[in-house]
């Protein structure tokens, strides 16, 4: 709307360059989540915050351990293990006081552990109630969590001319640079939603890992793009597809397949 602002900034001027740029043809609008939407994305907002509290607090653990030359994989559950071990060696050299601070960080873990699990089958009972998830949940490397943050997220898929604007409003699609008719692609643009993004790419490494045993046609071509360019490369592209995948089911009401594939 910015461009249309002609004076110093005021309601009235506002107001004008609004009128103005609702009647571009071109314009291009957010659209009004319902209260449905707005209560799935709160419940992932929670959820990916506990996550980051979680990461947070088994790294504390880990750099107080450190102190004490104790170390151990970077994985939630190695960390649980370690804990455990840790806790029921009377052997250690560790001082009683110590050994409250991490009784204390053991029951934080197991809270937010508990926590998690209790959002994630919230939204895995969403997942399963609604038609539409379950439709995009046939694509492999979506499951609960990515089917309901994108139905949630997009809302109208038909808002979308083609799947690639779905993928492009994600950022899933390269940057393009042209000047004095020239043209060159660098990197994905990152533009859009993050956490959709996120996820996408977080299922689509997980769908790469089991395509070498398929013979699709798109495991196949996940497979030779990460031969010649490598894994992460293949893994934005199988994400992109998975993205216009998604346009093509929703738009068609149908399950995951050839036709969506493509």
């Amino acid at each position: 709307m910015k461009p249309y602002v002609k004076r110093h900034k005021n309601d009235s001027v506002d107001a004008e360059a609004i009128c103005e740029a609702v009647q571009r043809p071109n314009m291009r609008f957010v659209g009004i989540k319902s209260v449905a939407q707005q209560e799935i994305l709160s419940l992932h907002r929670i959820r990916s915050l506990a996550v980051k509290n979680r990461t947070a607090l088994v790294n504390q653990i880990r750099g107080l351990l450190a102190e004490y030359g104790i170390v151990f994989p970077k994985s939630i559950k190695q960390a649980r293990r370690a804990i455990v071990l840790i806790l029921s060696d009377e052997s250690s050299e560790m001082s009683a006081n110590f050994r409250v601070i991490l009784e204390d960080e053991r029951d934080e873990l197991a809270h937010l552990d508990e926590r998690i699990g209790k959002y994630e089958r919230e939204i895995e009972a969403l997942a399963k109630a609604e038609p539409q998830c379950r439709l995009l949940m046939t694509i492999p490397g979506v499951g609960p969590i990515t089917a309901t943050a994108l139905l949630a997220s997009v809302g109208d898929v038909r808002a979308f001319k083609n799947g690639r604007e779905l993928s492009a409003w994600i950022g899933l699609v390269p940057n393009q640079h042209s000047t004095g008719g020239k043209a060159w692609l660098t990197g994905i643009s990152k533009r859009g939603n993050g956490y959709l993004r996120t996820l996408l790419i977080h299922g689509a490494r997980a769908a790469l890992r089991v395509c070498e045993n398929k013979l699709d046609r798109r495991s196949q071509w996940a497979v030779s793009v990460s031969e010649r360019r490598g894994a992460n490369r293949a893994v934005v592209a199988l994400a992109n597809r998975m993205a216009r995948s998604a346009w093509a089911m929703l738009v068609k009401q149908e399950a995951y397949g050839a036709s969506a594939a493509v």
